[in-house]
């Protein structure tokens, strides 16, 4: 009788195969979903602690000299005498009305536990100076929940030890402020993001104050595009990380807009909204051009922000009624259905009219194809809000704007104050008293009822804007 095999009979072997397929499986599954939505915390979290992401393969107490390659992008975002300056001593920290920033074209150390950023005195005389990394300093209310960040120059004995050595750069921003407010998140965070990190190529890194894990899903699709390394959480991860250069702050350039002329230039609104096609994976589609090809039979797609809290459309199934008999496919975006920001760019993108009351469902129309339509409603005692912060804007963005202001009878205010109450005679006088009395009166405190007749004129306006486009 001959000796016995090591290796495992067929069947043996079929039978194992089948039983570590479903492993194999939910391994593969894990992982993908992990890269897509970072949907377990536990392997995010472990991936901050202990992750290699752009870690150098030096000893982790040794500097990086600042490759050729990262030069540029730091030049880039100054200009005169901060561009001197930052040339001649390798820092440059300068101020805007909305924003405080320190470009560091030299090794820096991050000490997370303190937010402190250290800086070797080489050809920089002693300094110390402090950046809250949010774009809206002077609103005191916004800024009260953001981490100041220390940049300051120190002895090189006298520095903390790098414990984590990175071979690229890093931008520090917060989530703090108004995050978590769609508006906020583009105007004060996501636009300056990208106006201050794209030059980089991807090659840098992000460390974030006053993390919020939420929001950081939310968008890791634009994350993910202008930065190949995992962010790093400031709050949980509390050691000093060394990189060979640094931008503390996100460069602003005015609401809502990217302007090509400023620092760093070459950037317009059109390119950042070809970014974030790019980024959410949306057809490029140019309004004008599929306007050739619509079929006699298709009707234009209207989507209409439905609000449920304040600046609701307390007719809106008499507005939806009327636009569909005016020939429009009308879809109603819930605010349900607005919360998932990587499915609502994919609706709002198809769409040739989007109607909404001022609020931030409106920064939606960042989604939509050139040549469509805007078509904001704009409610008692928010005209300059309205006009300033998406009216002037989609100018720039390729779209055309329609504002529909309503009038006494058709805010709920009406039940409230007579037409002689300077809350509906002197809406400046209210606004004078501050954000929150404002706020509490014409945000938070109204609804409207559109008068049909009226508004039909104005959905009347947007087919007609739709058609000229086609020409």
């Amino acid at each position: 009788m001959g000796k016995e095999s090591k290796r495992p009979s067929c069947g043996a072997a079929v039978t194992i195969c089948l039983f570590l397929l479903p492993l194999l499986y939910i391994g593969i599954r894990r992982s993908s979903s992990w890269q897509s939505d970072f949907s377990s915390l536990s392997s995010w979290r472990m991936q901050i602690s202990h992750g290699s992401g752009g870690l150098s393969s030096k000893n982790n107490t040794e500097s990086i000299e600042m490759e050729g390659e990262f030069s540029k992008p730091f030049q880039r975002l100054v200009r005169g005498k901060e561009r001197r300056e930052l040339d001649t001593t390798g820092v440059s920290c300068f101020s805007d009305p909305l924003s405080d920033v320190c470009v560091i074209k030299q090794n820096v150390r991050i000490d997370t536990s303190t937010m402190t950023v250290y800086i070797a005195p080489e050809n920089q005389p002693p300094m110390q100076y402090t950046v809250r990394p949010y774009a809206r300093k002077t609103d005191n209310t916004c800024m009260e929940a953001v981490t100041p960040v220390e940049v300051r120059t120190i002895a090189d004995d006298n520095r903390p030890a790098c414990q984590v050595t990175h071979t690229v750069p890093v931008v520090v921003f917060s989530t703090g402020g108004f995050a978590s407010n769609l508006f906020h998140d583009f105007n004060d965070i996501i636009i300056p993001l990208f106006l201050t990190s794209r030059n980089f190529r991807s090659q840098l890194m992000f460390a974030v104050t006053d993390f919020m894990l939420s929001w950081i899903r939310k968008y890791h699709p634009i994350l993910a595009h202008l930065s190949s390394y995992d962010p790093i959480d400031t709050t949980k991860d509390r050691r000093v990380h060394c990189f060979p250069g640094a931008v503390i702050g996100l460069k602003y350039h005015s609401d809502f807009t990217c302007n090509a002329s400023d620092v760093p230039g070459g950037y317009s609104t059109l390119d950042f909204k070809r970014f974030l096609r790019e980024s959410f994976n949306l057809k490029d589609r140019n309004r004008t051009e599929a306007a050739f090809t619509r079929q006699e039979d298709q009707k234009p797609n209207l989507v209409l922000i439905s609000r449920r809290n304040s600046r609701q459309f307390l007719n809106e199934d008499e507005l939806v009624g009327m636009a569909r008999e005016l020939g429009f496919h009308v879809t109603v975006a819930s605010p349900q259905r607005v919360a998932n920001l990587q499915k609502f760019a994919q609706v709002v993108h198809s769409c040739d009219v989007l109607v909404g009351a001022h609020g931030a469902g409106i920064a939606n129309s960042l989604f939509l194809p050139e040549g469509a339509v805007l078509v904001q409603v704009v409610p008692l005692g928010l005209n300059w809000a309205s006009t300033t912060y998406y009216g002037d804007p989609s100018r720039a963005m390729g779209i055309h704007y329609l504002e529909y202001q309503v009038t006494y009878n058709e805010s709920s205010l009406s039940d409230t104050y007579p037409p002689d109450h300077p809350v509906i005679a002197d809406p400046n006088s209210i606004h004078l008293q501050g954000y929150r009395v404002s706020r509490a009166v014409y945000v938070d405190g109204q609804n409207l009822r559109l008068d049909l007749a009226r508004f039909k004129e104005t959905l009347l306006q947007a087919m007609q804007r739709l058609r000229w486009s086609a020409r």
